[in-house]
């Protein structure tokens, strides 16, 4: 879809609208992004639906784990292409079978990048031999192994402060993790035991508390220990998905207002 320049400013309802969207993607409702933002929901809705149409918000898409999904390749290619092509020569990649993102670039060389997902070597051979076909010259590719987003931080009203940023962070075999962190006020945890947050699933059963901090004391976790706000927790997680079993030790609200 074609977008007109525009001469929008974003305000801060709008910054802190676009930093919940980054940080927690659509699953995130209206409601709860008015109670974030301190706004109603009908604002909410009103102000996404104008930044849709301003081009700020150029759509929504779901982070898929093509390994997971069936074993398949994902792979970078790094390419040159003439400037004056350079925007039509990207579309005709991105009309590419098994091409999922196409990226431009100012710079002069390796100005066109294009990520191709593949079930084998050979879709990601054909992939290479189109992109040639359109006069794409290929300078480099690689298969990607992971990738990582995160919230542009200044959209954030306190965003000199990482609020959610795990204090330490050590990786073990066999795909566990410890993590230390401080836990958020309006965590799903606080104020809860750590029997009743897993009764309840807001933790996972591959999560455990094995260190708590309060006020200069340790506490060794028991599952009637119930987790305050500010508590520093050690976790070990035996999870692949560690960064989703620590959404139990943060807060939305805190990621915005750094309460």
């Amino acid at each position: 879809m074609p977008y007109s320049d525009t001469d929008y400013r974003l305000d801060e309802i709008d910054r802190r609208i676009l930093y919940v969207l980054m940080r927690k993607g659509r699953k995130t409702t209206a409601a709860a992004i008015a109670d974030t933002v301190s706004v109603s929901g009908a604002t909410v809705r009103n102000r996404i639906q104008n930044l849709e149409e301003q081009g700020i918000i150029r759509g929504y898409t779901a982070h898929v784990d093509f390994e997971r999904a069936g074993g398949k390749l994902t792979n970078l290619y790094i390419c040159n292409v003439p400037i004056p092509e350079r925007e039509a020569l990207a579309q005709r990649a991105r009309a590419i079978s098994g091409v999922v993102n196409v990226r431009t670039l100012m710079t002069g060389r390796q100005n066109l990048h294009v990520v191709a997902v593949g079930d084998n070597t050979d879709d990601l051979q054909r992939v290479s031999r189109r992109l040639s076909q359109l006069g794409i010259e290929i300078e480099d590719e690689n298969l990607v192994e992971d990738e990582f987003f995160s919230p542009y931080t200044p959209f954030n009203p306190n965003g000199h402060r990482q609020t959610d940023a795990p204090n330490d962070f050590i990786a073990l075999t066999g795909q566990a993790n410890i993590v230390e962190m401080s836990v958020n006020s309006d965590a799903p945890i606080v104020n809860h035991s750590l029997e009743e947050a897993s009764s309840r699933g807001v933790l996972g059963e591959d999560t455990l508390v094995i260190g708590i901090e309060r006020d200069d004391q340790e506490i060794t976790p028991h599952g009637d220990t119930v987790i305050r706000s500010d508590d520093i927790v050690t976790v070990l997680s035996r999870t692949t998905n560690t960064e989703a079993e620590l959404e139990a030790f943060r807060g939305l609200q805190s990621e915005i207002t750094g309460q």
